[in-house]
């Protein structure tokens, strides 16, 4: 068996391309959709995410309203920018990146975004209504995951997802989403209290990696056939690599690929559609102003 990699850079590119035709109807009706994208320091990681979303942003014809911020800026002058981005009207979307610098309280900030506005769908109202299935931003890389599970025509009504991580950014909201009537999976969450990962796995027709460790998921713990969601990015060192490092994911992913039906890759596995779900939530967020 060798299994389908999935494209989620090809899947990506088909969700910005209709995200950019809806937009260019809003704009001939005088509608510009506008995400501000506030980064705090210079986290490596953090610039190139950012850097990445302008791009999309000018791609499907959206206004970037970027701020980049020293990291000596204060909880107070970050609360005071996002008051004035939740009364600006032709501002749609409001996205923070994290991690912010240790003096800056994250809960906090996350608080302060309008829901209206709260494109990431970080915010307690928006958990809350995605928990009881209100209308609400949808979490990006969940949403993310599902879009890509839809488009590789992987069956969830019924099957077994079994969610490797229990973070609020990814794990929790997959979990949920996964359970809910329309995708309509029996949902096993994983975490560090878990006895026996090894046994939980193997039991999975959906593995979803969301640790954060290097290749962590190992092929002896999948089931043959199971369909694999890479969603963990971890730098390895690699002497041959132009930068010293290279991307891997939470799944060690060649020997998985001889177990596995389906299967993520890392780099152009999720992380592509976490951008396009972001672009998506903007333009709705704007459709939603009308």
């Amino acid at each position: 068996m060798s299994a389908v990699v999935i494209d989620g850079f090809a899947v990506a590119a088909s969700v910005r391309s209709r995200v950019a035709a809806e937009v260019a109807t809003l704009v001939q009706r005088g509608i510009s959709p506008c995400l501000a994208v506030v980064l705090v320091g210079e986290d490596p990681a953090s610039v190139s995410y950012v850097s990445g979303k302008e791009k999309a942003l000018a791609e499907v014809g959206m206004t970037d309203r970027s701020y980049r911020l020293p990291s000596h800026t204060t909880e107070s002058e970050l609360l005071d920018l996002i008051a004035r981005l939740n009364a600006d009207t032709s501002v749609h979307g409001i996205l923070v990146q994290l991690p912010l610098p240790r003096h800056i309280d994250e809960a906090r900030i996350i608080m302060a975004i309008d829901p209206a506005k709260d494109v990431d769908g970080f915010h307690p109202v928006n958990v809350g209504n995605m928990v009881i299935d209100r209308p609400c931003f949808l979490p990006c890389t969940p949403h993310g995951v599902l879009v890509l599970l839809r488009e590789a025509g992987i069956e969830t009504r019924g099957a077994h997802a079994v969610v490797v991580g229990r973070s609020n950014i990814v794990g929790k909201p997959l979990a949920i989403l996964l359970a809910r009537r329309d995708c309509n999976s029996t949902v096993t969450v994983c975490h560090t209290g878990t006895r026996d990962l090894p046994a939980i796995t193997k039991q999975a027709d959906i593995l979803i990696a969301a640790v954060g460790k290097p290749r962590v998921i190992t092929a002896d713990m999948i089931k043959p056939g199971a369909a694999v969601i890479d969603v963990g990015v971890n730098r390895v060192e690699d002497p041959t690599a132009k930068k010293g490092f290279r991307l891997v994911g939470d799944v060690d992913f060649q020997p998985a690929c001889e177990v596995a039906s389906f299967i993520t890759p890392v780099p152009r596995g999720v992380g592509p559609m976490t951008i396009a779900m972001l672009m998506e939530n903007t333009l709705l967020a704007a459709q939603r102003n009308l």
